[in-house]
């Protein structure tokens, strides 16, 4: 993980030393860049989609209450750990702002030093590709109960036309499935959606 986009929650964000009366206080940019990682400055929406392909993870140098509007932006466009810039100004966030399942894979913090650094990054992109393996596993798991859906409500049908009980219309279907070299679920999106037009 060497190039980070940095999202700031504002467009006229500067970079480096923000300016405040005479204190300034050191951005995500000034400790990436001074450990020797590359940043990319987001400084609006539009420019994500040309940013993000190059980019290994995204700080979000934002409140809390809007990490998940930008990663959901983020994920259109390219699935990748997200770090949140947790400042003494982000910080004063309330933490009913912090929904439990905001997608933050890790934390920096400004007065990190190298080795800390390094290791919230590793860890980070570890849990990323965990969250994603959930992700795809909840997926495969919901499209699968879909199916049984499906299967079901067509055993059923073809159960009550043909006076069969349950198992021979599993049968039936499967046979039905093999011949026309379709997939059962497929057949049996076919036999509900035609009964449905019938019955309608």
């Amino acid at each position: 993980m060497r190039s980070l986009l940095v999202i700031h929650s504002h467009s006229g964000h500067v970079s480096g030393r923000e300016h405040a009366g005479s204190s300034w206080q050191a951005g995500p940019e000034q400790l990436l860049e001074s450990n020797g990682y590359l940043t990319l400055r987001c400084r609006n929406e539009s420019e994500i989609k040309q940013l993000i392909h190059d980019a290994d993870a995204a700080v979000l140098n934002i409140p809390v209450g809007k990490i998940g509007m930008w990663s959901g932006r983020l994920e259109q466009a390219k699935a990748i750990p997200l770090l949140w810039w947790c400042s003494a100004e982000s910080a004063l966030s309330p933490t009913e702002s912090c929904e439990a399942n905001v997608p933050v894979d890790g934390i920096l913090i400004p007065s990190m030093a190298a080795h800390e650094l390094n290791w919230v990054l590793h860890f980070s992109a570890k849990r990323f590709f965990e969250r994603q393996h959930w992700r795809s596993e909840r997926k495969q798991l919901t499209a699968r109960l879909e199916e049984r859906k499906w299967i079901d409500m067509a055993k059923g049908i073809l159960g009550e036309v043909n006076g069969i009980p349950e198992a021979e219309a599993y049968d039936l279907l499967r046979k039905k499935a093999m011949n026309e070299r379709k997939r059962i679920v497929d057949v049996a999106i076919s036999i509900v959606r035609a009964h449905q037009m019938l019955k309608a």
